[in-house]
């Protein structure tokens, strides 16, 4: 019997004829009597056709594959984050669920580079990084106990070199980038959520004899948390509306920018309302003259509504702006304590100029450069947490206390770190103003990096949500050193 018309079929048809059969459960071949016919190459025989799509395991196993390979490095990232929104241990000082998920996020990093087996940093990169790594080094040494060096050590690392590296190594595009800025968004309408429930059912933390101060899940004792998390999200998402490519973007972005301002004025922090106000002054004029000046009369006509229409908090919020004005005439305790703190931080840095007194060591030299107006510590009530009276340990102010504990070697290298990232971010925002999509995360890095250089006047480092400043240097980090150069692949791809 002939073998019939099978085989002077052509092979494509015959490949077609495979594909079907194997999606159908159907045999492979059309005649039972007819070979397989062979596809691969001659003079490569017995290799399996892995992947193929007549493959039995083929399409079984093509679907979980995809799925693995489309998973973003980026998204454990965007865990960390997401640990925020949940409340820290009562009492507990130390580190917390976000910061134990940053140090797997970075060995996580180290394994998947280990893997690849390749360079993972240029050559600037590494060195930007680094930088702070001598200045460190040195004041670790200097620091009164082994124990103190070692610790401060490791969150200084944590903070400005490891969890940055990590991030800038995670994020393989502007895509990625963009999952970050939104997931800064979401938190901070978390923590916002929380924070106006606080002050409408009066349980938040204790402000002026009243539990109205909304502070989100961090408590009193980490009173600027939610303010600090949700001006991050005001930024991303004023950047994302100025900047964004589609309009639906834009639209959802702007509506988060506005409604976070309400958090934003009831968490009664002056210096995260003076830090976000030049931040969004400068986001505004970086994305067009008449852009700004279009949304600048949109904010302040929302503005005046909420607050001269709706009376939300209009006189204590009042009072507390005009207190601002009030920090040379008639300034209260809290300002007081706080150029007392200044004025002791620079005396402790004319002790060592150079080195400074190491790591840790503020706390130990404050009151023997502290005038007697500064008082014993500072009160938080409320919030679901007792009375506290928490010590002053630090001088509110990132650059005096580099300056009084690592000396000016550590200040220039902190800060000559913090300035490259700057000057590389706002090259980036003139290449891509000029030509090519990236605005919005050109605006975002360069609006994080701006808020945070600001507030360091004001504050420091210290309590449960500092991890998220590590997330917020990374992601300006990967701006500056990878999209500022229109890479749209990071290395970590």
């Amino acid at each position: 019997m002939s073998q019939g018309p099978v085989r002077t079929f052509p092979p494509a048809l015959r490949r077609l004829a495979r594909r079907f059969a194997g999606l159908s459960g159907a045999p492979a071949y059309a005649h039972a009597a007819a070979p397989a016919p062979c596809d691969a190459a001659h003079g490569d025989p017995g290799r399996p056709s892995i992947g193929r799509p007549g493959a039995r395991s083929g399409p079984a196993l093509a679907p979980p594959l995809t799925a693995a390979r489309t998973l973003s490095p980026v998204l454990p990232v965007v865990a960390v984050v997401a640990l925020l929104g949940l409340p820290p241990a009562p009492g507990g000082e130390g580190a917390g669920p976000a910061d134990a998920l940053s140090a797997l996020v970075v060995l996580f990093c180290a394994v998947r580079l280990l893997r690849q087996r390749r360079r993972p940093l240029s050559r600037t990169a590494a060195l930007l990084l680094a930088l702070p790594v001598a200045g460190l080094a040195l004041a670790a040494m200097g620091a009164s106990s082994p124990g103190a060096g070692l610790t401060g050590l490791g969150r200084y690392l944590q903070i400005f070199v490891l969890v940055p590296a990590a991030v800038v190594l995670l994020v393989r595009d502007r895509a990625d980038f963009r999952v970050l800025a939104w997931s800064f968004v979401a938190l901070a309408g978390w923590q916002g959520a929380v924070g106006v429930h606080q002050f409408v059912t009066g349980t938040g933390a204790s402000y002026q004899g009243e539990t109205i101060r909304a502070v989100g899940t961090f408590g009193p004792q980490d009173v600027m948390g939610m303010a600090t998390v949700v001006s991050f999200g005001l930024v991303c998402s004023l950047g994302l509306a100025l900047g964004g490519s589609r309009a639906r973007q834009r639209a959802v972005a702007a509506g988060c920018a506005l409604a976070l301002f309400v958090p934003l004025a009831l968490s009664f922090s002056r210096g995260a309302w003076i830090a976000t106000a030049l931040t969004c002054a400068v986001q505004l004029a970086l994305a067009g003259l008449r852009r700004a000046l279009t949304i600048g009369a949109v904010g302040l006509a929302a503005g005046v509504i909420l607050v001269g229409g709706l009376g939300v908090g209009s006189a204590m919020l009042q009072e507390r702006v005009d207190s601002i004005t009030q920090v040379a005439d008639a300034p209260d305790q809290s300002v007081t304590d706080r150029y007392t703190l200044w004025a002791s931080a620079v005396g402790i840095w004319r002790e060592q100029p150079l080195t400074g007194v190491g790591l840790k060591g503020f706390p130990e030299h404050r009151d023997a450069h502290a005038s007697l107006a500064l008082s014993s510590g500072s009160d938080t009530d409320g919030a679901g947490s007792g009375f506290v009276r928490q010590p002053l340990l630090s001088p509110h102010n990132m650059y005096l206390l580099v300056l009084a504990e690592q000396g000016l070697i550590g200040l220039l290298a902190l800060a000559g770190c913090w300035l490259a990232m700057l000057a590389r971010g706002l090259r980036g925002w003139a290449r891509v103003r000029r030509s090519g999509p990236g605005l919005d995360c050109a605006l975002v890095a360069c609006g994080l990096l701006i808020w945070q250089l600001i507030d360091f006047v004001y504050a420091d480092i210290g309590g449960p949500s500092t991890v998220l400043t590590a997330v917020v240097f990374g992601a300006v980090a990967w701006w500056a050193l990878v999209g500022a150069d229109g890479r749209e692949e990071a290395l970590a791809r």
